[in-house]
Order: structure tokens, then sequence, then C-alpha cells
């Protein structure tokens, strides 16, 4: 099981450096770690996990390799810092900044180049779903966002369905379970079958037992619930018992 922290535009430093040896002053078994920070604290957070076995990620990429692009950051510019992977596609970038699934594809493909694993976000509006169109969405999204080239040890996906982000809305299990194994089909069509392929969207303590039970869910991708140390280990204690299952 994957447990993924985007921690988003927070928290202040100060209480990052107290989160994150949260983190690290535990462990589950069978259960990866992934903690994506703001782009400002990859060197510091990197210093702080090291040892850990925490993995770290930048949230964002651009899609060129150096140039004139003011406020943007590199891929070779994040591996630096001690990142291996990229978050990409998320809807918070797709619906503020504009970005298309073209754009997601051309930023993961330099990723890619450089050195890093990406996971791509994908997910539908309230509007998609209640037009009974989420599925073709999200598919469409697969089709324009991930790199034809893509090796499957490169690549994570992760299913947020945009109206339960942040707004403590949580899709119902079965359909998490329709839409993964949706996107599971898509992945066993490309060759890609073993790609995770995590759950996004309000997740927390008391809905993680849920959530990690539904098949094809083979993680989560954490953001409010990532800010409360206590939260993000109870999550991460959720995943380790359903592996301890199986």
């Amino acid at each position: 099981m994957i447990i993924a922290a985007n921690w988003k535009m927070n928290p202040p430093l100060a209480e990052a450096g107290a989160l994150v040896a949260a983190y690290a002053a535990s462990s589950h078994d069978g259960v990866t770690r992934i903690l994506f920070p703001p782009a400002p604290y990859l060197v510091q957070m990197a210093m702080r996990l090291d040892g850990s076995g925490i993995h770290l990620g930048g949230q964002d990429c651009h899609q060129a390799t150096a140039g004139a692009h003011t406020g943007d950051v590199a891929a070779s510019m994040l591996a630096a810092c001690g990142a291996d992977r990229v978050l990409l596609g998320h809807s918070e970038r797709r619906q503020a900044h504009g970005e298309s699934d073209a754009l997601v594809a051309e930023k993961a493909a330099t990723a890619l180049s450089g050195g890093l694993s990406v996971m791509i976000c994908v997910g539908e509006t309230l509007e998609q779903r209640e037009a009974g169109d989420a599925e073709s969405v999200v598919i469409a999204q697969l089709d324009g966002s991930v790199p034809d080239s893509i090796r499957g040890e490169q690549l994570m996906l992760a299913y947020e369905p945009v109206w339960a982000i942040g707004t403590g809305k949580v899709a119902g299990v079965e359909d998490i379970a329709a839409m993964h194994a949706a996107i599971r089909s898509w992945l066993s069509g490309r060759g890609l079958a073993d790609v995770p392929v995590l759950y996004g969207g309000s997740v927390k303590p008391d809905n993680a037992d849920a959530i990690f039970a539904v098949e094809n869910v083979d993680g989560a991708l954490v953001g409010g619930a990532s800010l409360k140390a206590e939260d993000f280990d109870a999550i991460c204690a959720a995943a380790g018992r359903l592996v301890a299952t199986r």
C-alpha cells in the first residue's frame, strides 16, 4: 500500500519541521510513504527524512528543462533537492492554472527524462458525474495525460473526484470500486497492469479502512489529513492492517 501526503501550500516552515519529525518517528510494515511538500521545503525535508524510508516528491514541474520561466521549477531541480518523483495533473493545477491533458503529458515526459517517476492525477467534477460522464472523462484524461513511452515502474495514478477534494465529501465505495476497475482495465490495455492506483478526496482516519478494502485501491493521496501527524499516522496504520491480512 502507498500513502502519499500532499501538503499543497501548507504549513508554515516551523510546523513542517515538527510534522515531518513525527512522520519519521513511525513506521508501518508494507506501507510506502511519500511526501509532496512545497518546493522551498524540499532540501530541509530531505535532510530531516534521511534514513526514514519516506520518499520525497515535488508538487509540480515545468515542461521545459530550463529557461526563462519565472517562478517555475524544473524536474532536474526537484531531483537535485532530494525528490525522486513529482505529482502532476492535480485538479487544482488543471482548474486554477488551466493545465490541459497534453500539458500534463509533456511535463511527465520531461520529468521522466530527468530521472523522476510521476504520479498523475485524474478525476471528474460533480457536474460530469451527475451527467453520467465520470468514467469517460477519467479515461480521456488518462489517454491524454500519460505518455505513450512510460514504463510501469515510472508511474503511479491517483483518482481524485474533484468534488471530494477538501470538501469532506467522499465517493461511495461502489463508485470508487467502479472507477478503479475502469482505470485498472485501461492500464491493462496499455501493458501497465501493475501500476498502483491511489484514491484521493477527503481520506481520513474514520474512512480509510473502508476505502482501502475496495478492490484495486492501492493506497491514498492524502491532503488535509496529512497536516495532522496523528491523522496521517492513523491512515498509514489502516493501510498496514490491510497489508497484514493479505
